[in-house]
């Protein structure tokens, strides 16, 4: 067999990116098609329903549930303040008075006689979704969004966390297999997004998070520290929704890992340039992986889709994801088509990698390396 088709990260000095940028409900579009948009650009906005609290009028004031409706000092509907006394009742044969105070800004939106509960709706959340990279509207999506477009060099990480940002890609390592220390962050990473080597530890995350740094993309992470930043187990691997202040990307994966030389090439190639980054990742269905897009200067022919690859043929690219190479890059010289007996007994099909590192060779299943596309 000449070539099988296997899934890998991409690593593009040039391709075309289409983003899709969707409300969560339909609101109003702010572009049209063929509009330049950089990556703070508004595309859409909506406003979401604020969040309902639920207050037991009836217990607080010690009424029957039929009465509460009675107690209000405003009717349904009117809008109210955080703390503002929002109902009332006599007690102790009318010697005192029980009051009820607004649990948060908003609205008074119904109250039960059956239950004695007052539902507050808190005011509505704004929303607004931007461009996220800098190009152009290639599409509007009536009361939805838009698809952006940009011609950009591409690099996608193993794992990420953290939302969307975007910064001056900034270089602060000598090279892909130096660590990322806290020495290294200096106050003019403020708003950037720096580029380390191989490894980078909880601490310096910290760090980085405390100067403003907005990203940082390095090779490898250690399992428990990634713990200690989330504050918990990450369980399903679905991320980008975190709140963390900074956005973390992996190019390799988790352990002590040189970045590979080729995606430490072309960031030190784009370094002093703005970059896109986002650290969702989704490693089940509908694979989704972390990204540093760098968005090059438009002009006519060169765009290479960046739907393209996947095949594996001689000649592609790899990295191996399983031990006992874990970790490292080569090159695919052999596609055999038979196929090939393991330890465990399992006959599989492999293919035979020559490392870049030493020239050495290794025959290696195929569900055990991932295409470097680009």
């Amino acid at each position: 067999m000449g070539h099988a088709y296997t899934p890998g990260l991409r690593v593009a000095a040039e391709t075309v990116v289409r983003r899709e940028r969707r409300l969560p409900l339909k609101g109003d579009v702010c572009v049209v098609a063929g509009a330049a948009v950089g990556p703070e650009s508004v595309i859409a906005r909506c406003v979401l329903p604020g969040n309902v609290q639920t207050v037991n009028l009836a217990a607080k004031l010690g009424v029957d549930p039929a009465a509460v409706g009675g107690t209000l000092l405003k009717p349904v509907g009117s809008a109210v303040a955080l703390d503002e006394t929002i109902a009332e009742a006599k007690a102790m044969f009318g010697l005192m008075r029980n009051r009820v105070a607004s649990p948060a800004d908003g609205t008074l939106e119904s109250v039960s006689s059956v239950t004695g509960q007052l539902l507050v709706r808190e005011r509505p959340i704004p929303v607004e979704v931007n461009a996220y990279v800098r190009g152009h509207v290639a599409e509007v999506l009536p009361g939805e969004g838009a698809v952006v477009e940009s011609r950009a060099a591409l690099v996608q990480g193993i794992f990420g966390v953290g939302g969307e940002t975007n910064g001056r890609l900034a270089i602060a390592t000598s090279g892909p297999g130096q660590s990322l220390e806290a020495s290294h962050l200096k106050p003019e990473h403020r708003g950037a997004v720096v580029v380390g080597g191989d490894h980078v530890t909880h601490a310096t995350v910290l760090k980085a998070r405390e100067l403003g740094v907005r990203a940082l993309v390095v090779g490898g992470f250690d399992d428990r520290d990634l713990r200690q930043l989330l504050g918990r187990d990450l369980g399903v691997a679905i991320t980008g929704q975190e709140e963390l202040g900074i956005t973390l990307v992996l190019t390799e994966g988790f352990g002590r890992i040189g970045m590979a030389a080729r995606t430490w090439e072309l960031l030190n190639a784009h370094a002093g340039k703005v970059a896109s980054v986002s650290g969702a990742t989704q490693i089940r269905a509908g694979v989704l992986r972390p990204e540093i897009l760098i968005p090059l200067d438009e002009r006519a022919g060169a765009h290479a889709s960046e739907a393209e690859g996947g095949t594996l043929e001689v000649g592609s690219f790899v990295r191996v994801i399983r031990q006992p190479w874990f970790g490292r890059l080569g090159c695919v010289v052999e596609l055999p088509a038979e196929l090939a007996a393991l330890d465990t007994e399992a006959r599989v099909r492999v293919l035979v990698v020559e490392f870049a590192d030493d020239r050495t060779r290794a025959t290696v299943p195929r569900a055990n390396v991932e295409r470097l596309a680009g």
